[in-house]
């Protein structure tokens, strides 16, 4: 048998360190590629053909164009990406609240209908019919210099 088995023992620790550091490294370069090429596209100030330029000198050259560009644009790609960030986070809260709030508040047309209702079905007397009124008037809050009658705001 002259095959050679190699084990871990047979693998420098030193060498090991180099290797990691390399794979490391190669998966920055690509990170920063990446986010190079994304913020060439994010970039609403570029025209087309600005855009179309800084994409080939990366593609053809890749090292020398992300270079180049960290050089040349790089001071404003942390803006972009701040910008890009609040949008998103703008675009997702709105969202929530149209998803969650359904739309947001009721109108005060629809609760004034609603308590109209109650009242004629002889659920809630006409003095508190006004009282809800009032505070459905003064956009769900008590009046000033009135009490709502139910004497729990002085206990708390």
């Amino acid at each position: 048998m002259s095959t050679q088995i190699y084990l871990a023992y047979d693998y420098p620790l030193l060498s090991m360190f180099w290797t990691l550091l390399w794979f490391f490294l190669w998966i920055m370069w690509f990170i920063l590629l990446f986010r190079v090429i994304g913020d060439i596209f994010r970039d609403d100030g570029l025209s087309g053909w600005g855009k179309t330029g800084w994409l080939v000198l990366v593609i053809l050259l890749p090292f020398l164009g992300v270079f180049i560009y960290l050089i040349a644009r790089g001071k404003e790609m942390g803006g972009r990406e701040i910008k890009h960030a609040r949008a998103q986070q703008q675009a997702f809260d709105s969202y929530i609240r149209d998803t969650a709030g359904g739309g947001g508040r009721r109108s005060s047309v629809d609760e004034l209908a609603k308590l109209s209702e109650i009242r004629s079905r002889g659920d809630i007397s006409d003095e508190e019919f006004r009282r809800a009124k009032e505070l459905v008037l003064a956009d769900y809050g008590p009046p000033a210099g009135t009490a709502t009658g139910t004497g729990t705001e002085a206990r708390h």
